[in-house]
């Protein structure tokens, strides 16, 4: 174990081999942190690497899964001088790879989505965008296969019409129409970008029709098909819940081939896991990801960043308060990523140090229950997080 010092000012003075070790530069920036007595340096490193881009909280869509179904938020896009701001700050990103255009509200509505892309894939960023594929026509698809998007991600609910009309209150075959048109623009234009993913919310009125989910991403040539479970926001929802307490079949299911060109891959099947248990981890925190919503306002990921209510695994109804680090309207993404709060909030995340509400014996009395707050003092809490899970899986 080294010994470290401190100097006659109070400067701590580490060992030149944990500094290597670490791969900890001189002259860089730490916060000083102390979690039960232990001392930590959190580093303040600008190492961001997935942007996810809220244009707008507007959508063509009323499904009956949606969080917009409970919010009190706005309805509006983003505006060109939020977006600005955006594109300002990503300098002061080096390790960025990937932006994502998605949130709670669909990309294509927004009137300058082509031109947003546009401006990020300027500045050689991989670029995800997700969809319901309604307003994905040959046009646009086309304009998106020349802007070299890579991914597209779109929701589909149901293989049969009439369940993905009771899901989604729209016409299956009009997706479909989109995707073959976009399979057929890719053709012409001597590409397979952007790879195609299919988003499936898995319900107990639509579960069955998983096994012919992948025979469609067949069709429609898919690399990736995403399964989620449902979050239920209202009452509605609640009798459609797969998951629960105890541990129970998984969905019976393979991957699927791929025609890629001249050849064929193996499409990714990704299932999500449906009980709670014991293993929790953040997949925004682990990937660095960054949440812009519409207003400029920057959250930790989706989960908090708006204000809704949701029912958790035990059933309890529980009010998230949204929760901003910062705006790009006032400050950089950098600063916003390397302040003390989000550097805190991150490495509480990391190692998970929240208490696991839903296994708690005070649970049915707790009057936390209810909040995105926890007892053991650090808040927001991700105690019951359906995310951290993996029950529910984002794109």
């Amino acid at each position: 174990m080294p010994k470290i010092l401190a100097d006659a000012d109070g400067n701590l003075i580490l060992p030149k081999s944990f500094m290597e070790r670490r791969q900890m530069r001189s002259c860089s920036e730490y916060w000083l942190d102390e979690r039960e007595g232990d001392l930590i340096l959190h580093p303040r490193v600008p190492n961001a690497r997935k942007l996810y881009i809220e244009p707008t909280t507007v959508c063509n869509l009323k499904c009956s899964t949606c969080i917009r179904n409970v919010w009190g938020d706005p309805i509006a896009s983003m505006s060109q001088e939020t977006f600005e701001n955006i594109l300002n700050s990503l300098d002061g990103l080096p390790e960025l790879k990937r932006v994502v255009f998605t949130g709670f509200g669909e990309p294509l509505t927004h009137p300058r989505i082509l031109d947003m892309i546009e401006a990020i894939r300027k500045r050689d960023l991989s670029v995800t965008m997700g969809s319901n594929g309604l307003l994905l026509t040959p046009k646009v698809a086309r304009e998106l296969v020349k802007l070299g998007v890579d991914r597209l991600v779109v929701s589909v609910d149901g293989v049969n019409p009439e369940t993905y009309d009771k899901v989604r209150g729209a016409e299956l075959n009009r997706v479909l129409d989109n995707l073959q048109h976009l399979n057929e623009i890719k053709e012409e234009m001597k590409t397979l970008m952007p790879a195609l993913g299919i988003e499936f919310v898995a319900l107990r009125s639509n579960y069955h029709e998983l096994d012919g989910l992948t025979a469609l991403a067949m069709k429609l040539k898919a690399s990736r098909v995403l399964v989620s479970n449902v979050l239920p926001y209202s009452e509605d929802m609640k009798p459609e819940i797969l998951y629960g307490y105890q541990p129970q079949d998984p969905f019976k299911s393979s991957g699927f081939p791929v025609q890629t060109g001249a050849f064929i891959a193996w499409g990714n099947l990704e299932l999500p896991r449906m009980h709670w248990g014991a293993e929790r981890r953040c997949r925004f925190v682990n990937d660095h990801s960054i949440v812009v919503g519409w207003d400029g306002g920057v959250a930790p990921c989706y989960a908090l960043s708006h204000n809704y209510s949701y029912f958790a695994i035990d059933g309890r109804k529980k009010e998230v308060t949204r929760y901003l680090l910062g705006n790009v309207n006032e400050s950089r993404l950098s600063e916003i990523w390397m302040s003390e709060e989000y550097t805190r909030f991150r490495s509480e995340v990391l190692i998970f140090h929240f208490p696991s509400c839903p296994d708690c014996d005070l649970r049915d009395t707790c009057e936390l229950r209810g909040l995105n707050e926890g007892c053991w003092g650090l808040n927001p809490s991700c105690a019951d997080c359906l995310w951290a899970q993996d029950i529910v899986i984002c794109p």
